[in-house]
């Protein structure tokens, strides 16, 4: 009798034990539509179904025309619930649409923290290697010794230590990138160090910046564009849709449609959440919205409270001058894409944003 119950139970105990040992599934958002890689086919929400304001989001149109905008795309659950495009309304007359292209600014800084990743991912590369391990010895006017301290993880935090406040900040020659603090002790935004990130990557993979974007990034997700040289600057330019995908794939925590376009899921989760602990609402070349202080571009001084109050506190975005902004709100399944001329004369237009959502928290409906 014993052993007939035994010989009953012992699969039951199998089942239980292989059940427990299944891999936990991802924490993304989970029924988000793809839009399909090529053509221009991509689903829509009608916003009466939302119960979203539409009197309201007709000011928000005003707001964007009113602010020199190009283009706005708003997906929720990747579906198009608002695209609209205001280029022949604005004062230069120059027709905008749906496949025009424009450029990224450092918006384009998320897709470079993403190759980093996708780098490491294969083993070409470690965030704490020197960064001399791949620019080689003299890239910057350091001594050997302090130069060997700096690596690509400095470089993706903006925490070199190298000074921002020489003449021109874009400009990566070695002898315009000189010592101003142990590396990891300061935050500044300075573009000259972030940019040598795409020679990083270049030498580390054995492949061209703009090859291995298209072979391991756009292709995957049906990106298009191209990086092009502006003075020291490497910037993206692309249509809007472009960067709405590429908000997509990180909305989804690096899938697409099934498949894993970005499998490091602990550099992705740390790309954009505090990197370091002298700019809160810093993470990997990504802004994090909602900490309880936050830096600016070319000053020192810490703010306290979030950068766009009006926003949601799980707001991260790639944020350019002129106001290109990609942005991902998870806990409501958004991505927000504004492209088109500077609202102000800020680096960064961190307030436009927040006015934004200030006109956005109207047409949303009550949480």
């Amino acid at each position: 009798m014993f052993r007939r119950l035994l010989s009953l139970f012992i699969p039951l105990i199998m089942v239980f034990f292989s059940c427990s040992e299944k891999e936990e599934p991802d924490n993304g958002p989970s029924n988000l539509y793809f839009p399909p890689l090529s053509g221009n086919t991509w689903e829509t929400l009608d916003t009466q179904g939302l119960n979203w304001n539409l009197q309201e989001l007709n000011r928000l149109d005003d707001l964007l025309e009113a602010n020199g905008t190009r283009a706005f795309i708003l997906l929720k659950k990747g579906k198009i619930v608002r695209e609209v495009y205001f280029g022949s309304r604005l004062a230069s007359n120059q027709p905008y649409d749906q496949n025009s292209l424009w450029y990224w600014a450092s918006a384009g800084k998320a897709l470079t923290a993403t190759l980093v990743c996708l780098a490491q991912e294969e083993g070409k590369l470690d965030l704490n290697e020197p960064s001399s391990t791949y620019l080689g010895q003299g890239w910057t006017s350091l001594t050997m010794t302090q130069e060997r301290e700096i690596t690509i993880w400095h470089q993706l935090t903006m925490t070199t230590g190298l000074d921002d406040r020489v003449g021109d900040r874009d400009d990566f020659s070695s002898d315009n990138l000189k010592f101003l603090a142990k590396p990891g002790s300061r935050w500044a935004y300075h573009n000259a160090p972030y940019t040598l990130l795409d020679k990083v990557v270049e030498r580390a993979t054995d492949m061209s910046f703009s090859d291995y974007f298209n072979q391991k990034l756009a292709s995957k997700i049906g990106m298009t564009g191209s990086w092009q040289k502006v003075g020291f600057n490497n910037v993206f330019f692309s249509n809007s849709r472009s960067m709405a995908r590429f908000g997509l794939l990180i909305l989804a925590n690096g899938e697409w449609d099934g498949q894993k376009v970005i499998q490091d899921k602990r550099y992705l989760e740390q790309m954009v959440n505090t990197s370091q602990q002298l700019n809160n609402s810093y993470g990997y070349l990504w802004w994090l919205n909602g900490k309880n202080s936050f830096m600016l571009p070319t000053i020192q001084n810490v703010f306290q409270g979030s950068w766009a109050p009006n926003a949601p506190g799980d707001m991260f975005c790639g944020l350019g001058r002129d106001g290109q902004y990609v942005c991902i709100i998870p806990s409501m399944e958004l991505v927000m894409v504004r492209l088109g001329e500077s609202p102000d004369q800020s680096l960064v237009p961190f307030m436009f944003l927040d006015e934004i959502w200030q006109q956005l928290n109207k047409v949303l409906p009550k949480m």
